[in-house]
């Protein structure tokens, strides 16, 4: 599996709130979740998203309350893949478990730029810089867990497997 996008690029402790404000939680539509992702920190991100396009952040994405919906909405926003320094625990298990592949790798989220168009090999965790001709290289998911991001999430997994 892979993504091509072209980055939207962050800070540190970018957490779930700035993700998804909690006033736009009574909605259980992902679409109009996507609708308002990233709107406190990146007015226009909604509006500017690409399906495919990549968010490069640094330490400790996805900090904050443990809502399953900061992920849901980057993945309905068309996100193809996060990659930062580092992230909230429960923020990366929530991505995984709705489909969304993140990646762990330091020197790509300090190497990569707004705009630059990235390619993620998610088998490998190799992580190409098209606009700047660099290689980084990540943490590969395990076997299992590129199963339930192929499935687009463990629910789906779980009911692909069922005997």
């Amino acid at each position: 599996m892979k993504a091509l996008g072209s980055v939207f690029k962050y800070g540190d402790n970018v957490d779930t709130d700035v993700i998804i404000p909690a006033r736009y939680l009574n909605s259980f539509d992902a679409k109009e979740l996507a609708s308002h992702a990233m709107v406190d920190i990146d007015p226009t991100f909604a509006t500017k998203v690409q399906v495919g396009d990549l968010i490069v952040a640094n330490k400790n994405f996805g900090c904050g309350s443990s809502r399953e919906h900061a992920p849901l909405c980057l993945k309905a926003a068309g996100v193809s893949c996060v990659i930062a320094e580092t992230f909230a625990r429960i923020f990366y298990r929530n991505a995984i478990n709705i489909g969304l592949p993140i990646i762990e790798c330091k020197e790509a989220a300090r190497g990569i730029e707004k705009g630059d168009k990235v390619e993620v090999d998610f088998d490998s965790g190799t992580i190409y810089n098209h606009t700047k001709g660099t290689t980084f290289t990540g943490q590969p998911f395990p076997p299992f867990m590129q199963k339930i991001i192929a499935a687009e999430g463990l629910v789906n997994y779980i009911n692909q497997n069922k005997r």
